[in-house]
């Protein structure tokens, strides 16, 4: 361990299930909040984890994305985009050309149809552009209200919230929301968070989810916010095999993307097989690798 760094005896989370049941509105809105901005000092550079180059690409590759990795999306846009660039020459693809690129994301004859499908009707609509509006943009084949959040806020700079299987996991966990259709998901989360916070929040819990809070196997001893979540114990208490269960790294470099945007410097953390403390995750890779669970994809 760094010389810097100060070695704390583990916090025992605090909360419970039944506690969660009894907090107030006022105190859940602090919760959630206070999780956001933890969440903001482990994963300082949380972003969107497909690779782009305008918003027609990363609306196919969100498309693309459905029950895959976001890694595998970005293994097979290169080629993808490099022949067919945009809408007039994704619709102008022989249909079995465009299957045998998508082949490796799964599902490649509906994806195929969706892909075009979406830029057939952005050149009739929409002029070959994709809009800025998620009225518009939930008209398109193959979209809804999470793909379109996703290009709203990468590209359009529209705070929306994405609600994936990551983050409708986590919503639930953190007693953020009971739900689990997604509309109304994203209806109860959106009314905890300033709206300016929506789509960063994102990111944040959808990289946490890929991270440390799984599905199957959640790393609740070497997760840094649970001592603010009531589903801790759900998944692996012990911090050492806790921490056997991470994926990918704590800051997200290089994550899933092929080309990473430039991040900020990260910080020096404190050793998260210590247990869970406040700002434990600022780590190191145990894998560098996406993951294959079809639970954790994308």
């Amino acid at each position: 361990m760094p010389s810097n760094v100060t070695e704390t005896a583990p916090r025992k989370p605090r909360r419970t299930a039944k506690a969660a049941k009894e907090e107030s509105r006022t105190a859940l809105v602090r919760r959630a909040r206070r999780i956001n901005r933890e969440l903001g000092e482990i994963y300082p550079g949380a972003h969107c984890e497909l690779d782009y180059g305008d918003a027609f690409q990363l609306l196919v590759a969100v498309v693309l994305s459905a029950q895959t990795t976001d890694r595998r999306v970005n293994t097979v846009t290169p080629a993808l985009f490099a022949r067919y660039p945009d809408a007039a020459a994704m619709v102008a693809a022989q249909p079995a050309e465009l299957e045998s690129i998508i082949q490796p994301t799964g599902f490649f004859r509906a994806k195929t149809r969706s892909v075009v499908g979406l830029s057939q009707a952005l050149l009739e609509r929409f002029d070959g552009e994709v809009p800025g509006k998620l009225a518009d943009l939930v008209t398109l084949p193959g979209v809804g209200r999470k793909t379109a959040n996703v290009v709203l806020g990468e590209v359009f700079d529209v705070p929306g919230i994405t609600v994936d299987t990551h983050f409708g996991r986590l919503a639930r966990r953190f007693g953020w929301t009971t739900d689990e259709d997604p509309i109304k998901v994203e209806k109860d989360v959106a009314a905890l968070f300033p709206r300016k916070d929506w789509t960063v929040l994102s990111h944040r819990v959808i990289f946490h989810g890929r991270r440390v809070c799984h599905s199957r196997k959640p790393a609740c001893g070497a997760c840094p916010i649970a001592p603010l979540c009531p589903a801790y114990g759900e998944g692996e208490t012990d911090p050492v095999k806790a921490k056997a269960l991470l994926k990918y790294e704590m800051a997200g470099q290089p994550g899933q993307r092929l080309k990473p945007p430039a991040l900020p410097v990260l910080a020096v953390a404190k050793d998260t097989t210590k247990g869970p403390t406040r700002n434990a995750a600022k780590d190191v890779p145990s894998d560098p690798g996406a993951s294959n669970n079809e639970e954790d994809a994308g």
